[in-house]
């Protein structure tokens, strides 16, 4: 994928009273166009020889949700600022059209690149191993009958084809709905005729065939039709006495953003219960569409969604909504066509252990999910909940899943009469209405809800439980990077960090008394919270490893997330590689910072790591002059993180978790098989496989059943990675593109 790099644009310089060559806009790489990269290294995967089949269609599936949420939020959010006329520039210096233009070119690639992966070489793969999607056409004569009686008697009743006439006006397009696009004529008529058939979005898009035969003549494992096609058969059902000139399917994205003023809202939850309704009438911001769509008829579309038919509009050969291929992966269990199963255990601290409590007063624990069982953090809420002695929990949810076991915990502890509290993000984007179920449950059970600070969302992880103990008040805390969610735990990399250190419990109570009581404490023991400190306090800590390295002393930053993007933490980077700082980051998402520019940021290296699990913990290592400090995070280094969000920097200071940590960056930096690196100019290389091949996730599941099998603390307890010298990733083309670029066409 690294040849596909984002569009070159022409650049311009951020304003600076100071004249400060840190802030030129040519050394930061544009945010949405970095995003996009990301998206593009997921399909890299997607088509990914040494990826199983079946493995592969989930990435496919990845591609498509994460580009319908890029157009909901980000793409939404350019096109309002540039409708409200807002000529301010991002730090790479595009204005918001250039940042449109420059996605629409991006995304067309992307989507020529995905329908060759699929259609070209995944489905004809699993088509060897019995997995076919087919057109009715296909189909021999007795099956094709046994669909067309489905139609008639499972999905035809409940069709509303509309016709679009001066008394049928263009009806509303549901956000990410299917629907059916008709061209015809009526007997006596020369006006062509515009019709829409929503496709059901409560019956399965993926209809199952069975006896279907592949060439060899064995029977096929499982086939499908598509519900939209099967319905186009049928249009003239639909459309009685029409002559059709055109059928297509089409989708349309919209604005599911929600913008809420919290000052000026007397009830949050109602006010976000009443913006969840009209969400669904967002402005459009995508057309896709599939099939022979005439021109006529998509000027009618574009025209009645208000898109631009250059920018808006992606046209397709394949299906849409690839998401969908999700359930063909759910109907086969073959192990040949899935990753290799992987069972997370117990934590040895916590496996043999009777009382939860008595381990973490005895010492720091720190899990590595999914590689340690997230069941400890469930039982540990679990068992405060029914523990006599507790007298008090706290916690935040931000996204918690479905049928969350601790709601329930939460719920229990608060009719058996402990002091209970939650908080509940509201504004957690697309879980606002889970979270306010959840939210209504506790309070019938008693518990009191907080919906946390005026104007700003709480994304740090915390649970606080005070337990009566020998007559004392003991407090226990855990502190994770990741949230308090079972579903995705299994499948995102996180840390979980249990502690009874006075001045970490301390702390936590302090932190539930801000969300609470909005109270500040005079100072924090240890941990560093936004939007308070945490953005001082990074840059106070590249700076220092700054400083020691213009002093002689050893420095040298190694840290760990999923975005960055802070324009003012990137040039504090920036001059700390100027003063010799080696600087090696793994940054999974978005990244700003342009590595390996001459004289700028020449010891700066930056990894991403894209595999079977989605690394999203936050975890950092400062070399400080040879007195090393370590830090987690349940925030990335991006101005919402610091600014517009509560969020916990943690220390660590136990030895044998430092060295763990040490450990995870250092296995992680060693991958390459699974690694990429980024170029100056934004692209991404694969790193290449010299020598012994090490696959990081892999090596932490390897290490993971090791140490069940040998009872040690957890999944990361390999010696044999150590951090090798900074070798940084030369540019491989200049920074000073043509100051123009020519539109890409796309044949609309």
């Amino acid at each position: 994928m690294s040849d596909n790099a984002p569009a070159s644009v022409s650049f311009r310089e951020r304003p600076s009273s100071e004249g400060n060559t840190l802030q030129a806009s040519r050394l930061y790489l544009n945010r949405e166009l970095s995003w996009l990269e990301f998206n593009a290294r997921v399909l890299a995967e997607a088509d990914s020889e040494s990826v199983p089949l079946g493995e592969r269609l989930k990435f496919h599936a990845i591609v498509a949700s994460n580009l319908d949420e890029f157009f909901m939020v980000r793409v939404a959010g350019l096109k309002q600022q540039f409708s409200g006329g807002v000529a301010e520039e991002s730090p790479d210096g595009l204005s918001v059209n250039d940042q449109l233009t420059a996605i629409s070119d991006r995304v067309h690639e992307l989507a020529t690149l995905q329908y060759e992966a699929l259609h070209d070489r995944l489905l004809p793969r699993l088509a060897e191993h019995g997995l076919l999607i087919l057109k009715p056409a296909q189909l021999p004569p007795e099956l094709l009958a046994e669909i067309d009686d489905v139609f008639a008697r499972d999905i035809f009743p409940i069709l509303t084809p509309i016709a679009i006439d001066p008394g049928h006006p263009f009806p509303h397009v549901r956000n990410k709905s299917l629907n059916l696009g008709v061209m015809f004529t009526r007997e006596g008529s020369a006006e062509s005729g515009f019709g829409v058939v929503q496709v059901p979005m409560m019956l399965p898009r993926l209809m199952p065939v069975t006896g279907v035969r592949l060439p060899n003549g064995q029977r096929a494992k499982h086939a499908f039709v598509l519900l939209e096609d099967v319905i186009a058969r049928h249009v003239g059902t639909c459309f009685p006495g029409a002559r059709f000139k055109g059928v297509y399917s089409f989708r349309v994205t919209r604005n599911f953003d929600i913008s809420i003023d919290d000052e000026e809202a007397q009830d949050l939850l109602q006010t976000i219960q009443q913006e969840l309704r009209k969400r669904e009438r967002g402005n459009a911001v995508r057309l896709e569409v599939s099939g022979d769509a005439p021109a006529a008829s998509l000027a009618k579309l574009t025209k009645a969604m208000k898109l631009d038919p250059e920018r808006d509009v992606y046209v397709s050969r394949g299906m849409l909504n690839v998401n969908d291929l999700m359930r063909v992966k759910a109907f086969d269990e073959r192990r040949e066509l899935r990753d290799e199963p992987f069972t997370p255990h117990v934590a040895k601290p916590f496996r043999d252990a009777d009382d939860l409590f008595a381990v973490i007063r005895e010492r720091d624990v720190m899990l590595h999910h999914p590689y340690d069982s997230y069941e400890s953090v469930v039982d540990f809420v679990s068992a405060a909940a029914d523990d006599p002695d507790v007298l008090a929990i706290k916690q935040t949810l931000y996204r918690t899943g479905g049928d969350s076991p601790f709601v329930k915990a939460l719920a229990r502890a608060a009719e058996a009469g402990k002091q209970v509290t939650a908080i509940v993000e509201l504004k957690a984007r697309f879980d606002e209405e889970s979270n306010i179920a959840w939210a209504r449950t506790l309070e019938q059970s008693g518990v009191h809800v907080v919906y946390g600070l005026l104007g700003l969302k709480t994304h740090a992880k915390c649970t606080l439980v005070v337990r009566r103990e020998k007559g004392r008040l003991r407090r226990y805390a855990h502190i994770a990077t990741g949230n308090y969610n079972p579903q995705t735990a299994r499948l995102y990399t996180d840390l979980s960090f249990f502690t009874s250190r006075p001045e970490l419990g301390e702390d936590a109570s302090s932190l539930f008394n801000l969300l609470t009581g909005y109270s500040a404490p005079p100072k924090w023991n240890a941990l560093v919270v936004a939007p308070l400190a945490m953005h001082e306090r990074i840059l106070e800590l590249i700076d220092r490893e700054r400083d020691h390295a213009l002093a002689g002393r050893p420095s040298g930053i190694v840290a760990k997330m999923n975005a960055l993007v802070d324009a003012d933490v990137i040039e504090a980077l920036y001059r700390a590689s100027q003063a010799g700082v080696p600087i090696r980051l793994l940054v999974r998402g978005i990244c700003c910072l342009r590595p390996g520019v001459p004289g700028v940021s020449e010891t700066i290296e930056v990894r991403a790591i894209l595999d079977r699990f989605l690394e999203h913990s936050r975890v950092m290592r400062f070399t400080n002059g040879g007195t090393e400090e370590f830090y987690f995070a349940s925030a990335d280094w991006m101005p919402r993180n610091f600014h517009r969000r509560v969020e916990i920097l943690c220390p660590v200071s136990d030895p044998g978790l430092r060295e763990r940590i040490t450990e995870l960056l250092n296995l992680q930096l060693a991958d390459n098989t699974k690694a990429w690196v980024l170029r100056a100019d934004g692209s991404y290389d694969r790193v290449k496989d010299t020598g012994t091949a090490i696959r990081s996730q892999q090596k932490f599941i390897e290490l993971a059943r090791a140490a069940s099998r040998s009872g040690e603390l957890g999944a990361i307890s390999s010696r044999r990675f150590h951090l090798g010298p900074m070798r940084p990733a030369p540019s491989r083309s200049s920074l000073h593109p043509p100051a123009t670029k020519s539109r890409k066409k796309h044949g609309h």
